[in-house]
């Protein structure tokens, strides 16, 4: 046993090798949690990572996933060397393969919201009781998770129904396939005005630490570094702040691991 492990540790050892060193002369992959579809974010986030490239010097290829548990499966494999990942990800990718926080959003808490069509009569939790609810993912942190464990907690029965991306939870309720659904405030504000107004927060739930931004395991430490310092300083400029503008984020701070202790403190496990 101890030798077939030895073995897989090499082998493991040399596809991260020759990832590493493909990613110096084509670029890092820097993966973003399909929260949305592929072409918001890439519209949202590629002019960000261009900005961090040029800044830093750093080649970031953007990648996403086409849908929640698929970009799971990517992190589990270590196949992005920065990924942007929500709460409950980075806590267990954390352990395995070992990513490591670099930066979190500034001035800024997660929470999970509740939506129910603008015109529906539906004012209290309690009227959830045995309803189909849209979410994105079963382990989307605070758009799935939270919203379903503190109704649980209070007794109240749903039946969840997953539909891949926030963007796909709003539009579901709003067209009234749905009688609610689960987000989180980001997504639910860089929805176009003709959804949101359609669409009306029914319930939001305590506050979070946000989503990370964290490096795989065998990121040159100077890579690591330059896209981090860029990453931080990007609030402090008046160019960073209006690319930062259509994902609703203000800036990033230093992250550590142990700034999601609040989601550990959850023993949540689903993955």
């Amino acid at each position: 046993m101890r030798i077939l492990v030895s073995f897989l540790c090499l082998i493991y050892a040399a596809l991260l090798s020759a990832r590493l060193s493909a990613a110096e002369s084509q670029g890092y992959e820097f993966g973003i949690v399909p929260q949305q579809s592929a072409d918001r974010l890439a519209r949202a986030w590629g002019p960000v990572l261009k900005y961090i490239e040029q800044s830093s010097g750093v080649r970031l290829l953007f990648k996403t996933a086409p849908n929640i548990p698929e970009f799971e499966s990517r992190l589990s494999r270590g196949q992005y060397h920065f990924a942007y990942m929500n709460p409950y990800h980075f806590v267990v990718y954390n352990k395995y393969p070992g990513y490591q926080a670099v930066a979190r959003e500034k001035d800024k808490m997660i929470k999970g919201i509740i939506v129910v069509p603008a015109d529906s009569p539906i004012r209290e939790l309690e009227s959830l009781q045995d309803a189909k609810l849209a979410f994105p993912a079963p382990a989307a942190f605070a758009a799935s998770v939270l919203p379903q464990a503190i109704l649980a907690r209070q007794g109240i029965r749903i039946q969840p129904q997953y539909v891949l991306t926030h963007d796909s939870v709003y539009l579901n309720v709003m067209q009234k396939r749905f009688i609610a659904g689960g987000g989180v405030m980001r997504t639910f504000n860089a929805m176009p005005d003709d959804v949101t107004r359609n669409l009306r927060i029914l319930w939001t739930t305590p506050a979070y630490t946000p989503h990370a931004i964290a490096s795989a395991p065998g990121v040159p430490p100077q890579v690591v570094q330059a896209v981090t310092e860029t990453l931080i300083s990007m609030g402090d400029s008046e160019q960073g702040r209006a690319l930062l503008e259509p994902l609703n984020m203000r800036g990033f701070i230093p992250a550590a691991n142990a700034d999601w202790d609040d989601i550990r403190a959850l023993q949540i496990d689903l993955l």
